[in-house]
């Protein structure tokens, strides 16, 4: 199963969302009276040489209302055949043999987004994603495993196309946006006023997210090209703030950069000796020396040379605050 796609129970009433079982029953009948409706209709615009809208989800139940179910054995042996031996032909039939399942499970999330067969279409994604990741030896039948990989697709898809700005994108999130709704009109339903506080405490979230998502849900795209009054050229764009520094704290920032490295050099002009050549070749330097380098010129060690520097950067520190104490937030970390 998709870790990262996946859903609680939550996103569904257990009432709404029949088990799979119950999906593949329902669904016979279902389509097989949408094909009978289809065949019916056909037959009377071919005597009545008529034209009718064409319907492409009738169309389509009625298509998959052709490929038969398949028992427990029969998926069994299919799903063996295709994790042993890639056997594409069993993966098709896996595949075409529960398209009626997935018409079930996208119906559930109709009323969220109104365009079923886009549904269904992410859907069978899902459905084929299940096929590539079964395992047939666990003792689970396909349908209650695909039932996961096809909600978890159409759920992410939902999501994605609510609106160009995604309302939701965390686990509460999602479960807000396809539950929020819901247990207001039952709430409603049952005499209480459907305040943020009480839906909160009934979703099991913080009340904060609940006024978050009402306001996500309220709301709509705007575009930040709109103009702000009919036949003006300023338009949103205009009125949002730039996300860099402002031109006062630009000129504040070379102002301090400035100042600071005025204090470096004096306060290298005062130092003499091993100090005065490690200053300039180790800590000025766009191509410092290395330790040994510096030693090997003094005849000293390594950790000689390291020595004299971690005091030379204490110096520098001591120097520059007390002189400029306001170039406390400036002054570089003289750990490093």
């Amino acid at each position: 199963m998709p870790d990262n796609l996946l859903e609680d129970d939550e996103t569904l009433d257990a009432e709404t969302e029949p088990a799979p079982e119950a999906l593949r029953q329902s669904a016979e009948p279902a389509a097989a009276g949408v094909e009978d409706d289809g065949e019916a209709e056909e037959d009377g615009v071919r005597a009545a040489g008529a034209v009718v809208p064409y319907d492409p989800l009738q169309r389509y139940l009625a298509e998959i209302r052709r490929y038969p179910l398949l028992s427990r054995e029969e998926e069994h042996d299919l799903a063996v055949r295709y994790k042993e031996h890639q056997d594409i032909e069993a993966a098709y039939r896996l595949v075409t043999a529960n398209l009626r399942l997935v018409v079930m499970i996208a119906r559930n999330y109709q009323r969220a987004f109104r365009t079923l067969l886009d549904l269904v279409q992410e859907g069978n994604v899902g459905l084929m994603e299940a096929v590539k990741n079964f395992d047939p030896y666990r003792g689970v039948r396909f349908p209650s495993y695909a039932v996961w990989w096809i909600r978890a697709y159409i759920i992410r898809y939902v999501m994605n196309n609510w609106r160009m700005v995604k309302v939701g994108t965390t686990q509460a999130q999602r479960k807000l946006f396809f539950n929020l709704q819901k247990e207001k009109e039952r709430l409603e339903a049952e005499g209480f006023t459907a305040g943020p506080k009480l839906l909160a405490q009934r979703l099991d979230v913080k009340e904060s997210e609940v006024v978050e998502m009402q306001q996500r849900l309220a709301g709509r795209d705007l575009s930040i090209d709109t103009p702000l009054d009919q036949g003006s050229e300023a338009t949103m764009l205009d009125l949002l703030a730039s996300p860099g520094p402002t031109a006062e704290e630009q000129v504040a920032d070379s102002e301090s950069r400035r100042l600071l490295s005025r204090k470096i050099r004096e306060f290298g002009d005062t130092l003499t000796g091993k100090e005065k050549v490690i200053f300039d070749a180790r800590l000025m330097a766009e191509e410092p020396l290395t330790l040994q380098d510096i030693g090997d010129r003094y005849g000293i060690s390594r950790e000689r040379v390291r020595q004299l520097e971690e005091r030379i950067k204490k110096k520098l520190k001591k120097y520059l605050l007390a002189d400029s104490p306001d170039l406390q937030d400036a002054v570089i970390d003289v750990s490093r």
